[in-house]
């Protein structure tokens, strides 16, 4: 099989995994959910007219299928998203724009901070195997690995916010939310405060990360400097530094870029109790609050943003693994 063939037959599959995804979305809301999500809006006391004239506001007069399936495609991969099921009857795609973008500055910031951190200290344990570097890396990483990422947060509020703010009178770092009050005024003020808040969140995330990521390097590092070529490098005089890099390291590249990508679906969809704790709105926060409320237009939207940054991070992968290695691709006709 060439390339464009497993091209296509890639496509053809990350299509297919979309809409039963989007059918499975569908159904866990609109048809298996034991709630009526108009119980949250509508008032029981409210005249039968007035019920019915909410209820065609969103369309819920209308048939399951094909109409309100149809409708919810249509404003699905459109981007339009529909209206929330409150009391605001407010369009989804605006709310979801700028929480999207409190987000992908929380967390695009913090995942960026967890990869430069986490994988070059699994290079640097990897290549001083059982030294005392790679156990203390090892030990910090386990740690931050095995404990919760919240109980992580609650320390550091503990340590930055309670007890400096009881010894000092004013926390260190701000506690919560994305700016002061009342908030700052020109665009590099705000950016400023913008960056302050954000510090708490961000270090967390890093803090509760970066292991993960250093032990996959460091044990993947381990495995490739016990190969025969890398043996054979150093026989031949290859420098140290070269032997680490050019050729153990860019080994290790295709596992790496696949922990890469697949990252980047959870930078959209949010740490939820990161948001929760420190107050960030974001999408995290926002879908939570969607299916406490049973507004499942939003919590729809959520899901099918995380879906589809899932199954393209996947195909990017699959694509990039065929592109680069032919054995992935001529082994689909096996």
């Amino acid at each position: 099989m060439g390339f464009r063939g497993y091209f296509l037959n890639r496509i053809a599959i990350a299509v297919a995994v979309l809409f039963i995804v989007l059918v499975l979305n569908f159904l866990i809301f609109r048809v298996f959910s034991p709630y009526d999500p108009t119980d949250m809006i509508i008032d029981p006391d409210f005249e039968q007219a007035t019920k019915d004239r909410l209820r065609a506001e969103w369309g819920l007069d209308r048939p399951l299928f094909p109409d309100q399936f149809v409708l919810y495609l249509k404003n699905l991969l459109t981007w339009n998203y529909g209206r929330q099921f409150d009391q605001s009857k407010s369009l989804i795609a605006p709310q979801m724009a700028w929480r999207l973008r409190n987000t992908l500055l929380l967390l695009g910031t913090a995942t960026i901070g967890v990869i430069l951190v986490g994988i070059p200290l699994g290079i640097l344990a990897g290549s001083r195997r059982g030294s005392k570097t790679d156990i203390t890396i090892i030990g910090a990483g386990l740690f931050t690995w095995g404990v919760p990422t919240f109980f992580v947060q609650l320390i550091w509020l503990f340590v930055f916010s309670a007890t400096w703010n009881s010894v000092f009178g004013a926390p260190l770092i701000p506690r919560s939310g994305v700016v002061g009050l009342p908030p700052p005024e020109g665009l590099l003020e705000t950016l400023k405060d913008v960056a302050w808040h954000a510090i708490s969140p961000i270090c967390t995330l890093i803090i509760a990360g970066f292991g993960s990521w250093a032990l996959y390097t460091r044990n993947m590092m381990v495995d490739a400097l016990t190969e025969d070529y890398i043996q054979t490098a150093r026989a031949k005089g290859v420098k140290g530094r070269d032997v680490l890099f050019r050729h153990a390291f860019r080994s290790i590249l295709p596992p790496v870029a696949t922990m890469v990508a697949l990252a980047i679906p959870g930078i959209v969809t949010g740490a939820i109790i990161t948001e929760s704790l420190f107050g960030w709105p974001g999408i995290g926060a926002w879908y939570i609050n969607a299916l406490m409320n049973r507004n499942h237009p939003v919590a729809q939207a959520v899901l099918y943003n995380y879906a589809v940054l899932m199954i393209g991070a996947n195909l990017v992968t699959d694509l990039l693994y065929g592109f680069l290695d032919p054995r992935i691709r001529v082994g689909q006709r096996r």
